[in-house]
């Protein structure tokens, strides 16, 4: 087995038979496992955006398995843009891989701003929850979303200014959530270029509490 922390490139097949490119980072003896899910593709957003690359290099550190993936119609990801609906099937397919590769674990679902939302749409049989950072709570319905009515964990990190979802918002758009946290990300806007590391350590704790 590769050293902890080591990277391997893999490619997800998902059910209407696309080909993402996705690379994983694996643990020996994994104390959680990860799903990674970048910001919107239409405005720059990969697998390399900045949170979503600190947590990708920073969690293994603490004993997390993480995966992180190109949606569709993204660099070498096969496929066209699918407004957060069709992109939930890349979503199935890195679960389903990190599933497997990891049985000991259930694995989380970790989303920054266009992934976040899509992750919070998105059900599975061995997910063990939902980390939300900067969700805008309108790329998809958050009627539409499973994390709303389910009662697995979910965790939201809002900006303090975010710039399209701010805390007050983003509380009254998930009142009626039945097992949802919201933490405030104190001086951020919503590409969180000041609270790198706040996030880094704060989905750390959440994944190692819940462990």
């Amino acid at each position: 087995m590769p050293d902890d922390g080591a990277v391997t490139p893999i490619t997800l097949t998902t059910d209407d038979g696309l080909a993402l490119q996705a690379e994983i980072s694996t643990v020996r003896e994994p104390r959680a496992a990860a799903v990674l899910c970048h910001p919107h593709p239409l405005h720059g957003g990969n697998m390399h955006a900045s949170v979503i690359g600190q947590l990708f290099n920073a969690l293994p550190r603490i004993g997390v398995t993480c995966l992180r993936f190109n949606f569709r119609g993204v660099s070498g990801s096969e496929g066209t843009h699918g407004d957060g609906v069709e992109e939930k099937r890349d979503v199935l397919a890195a679960l389903e891989h990190l599933a497997s590769a990891v049985p000991a674990q259930s694995p989380w679902l970790i989303g920054w701003s266009f992934g976040a939302d899509v992750s919070l749409a998105v059900d599975h049989e061995r997910l063990a929850g939902w980390v939300a950072i900067a969700p805008p709570l309108r790329i998809v319905d958050p009627d539409a979303m499973v994390a709303g009515t389910d009662e697995r964990s979910v965790y939201l990190l809002v900006p303090e200014h975010d710039q399209f979802n701010p805390p007050a918002r983003a509380i009254e758009t998930t009142e009626d959530w039945v097992n949802s946290q919201l933490r405030a990300v104190a001086g951020a806007d919503h590409f969180l270029s000041t609270a790198l590391g706040e996030i880094n350590d704060a989905v750390g704790n959440i994944l190692l509490a819940e462990a």
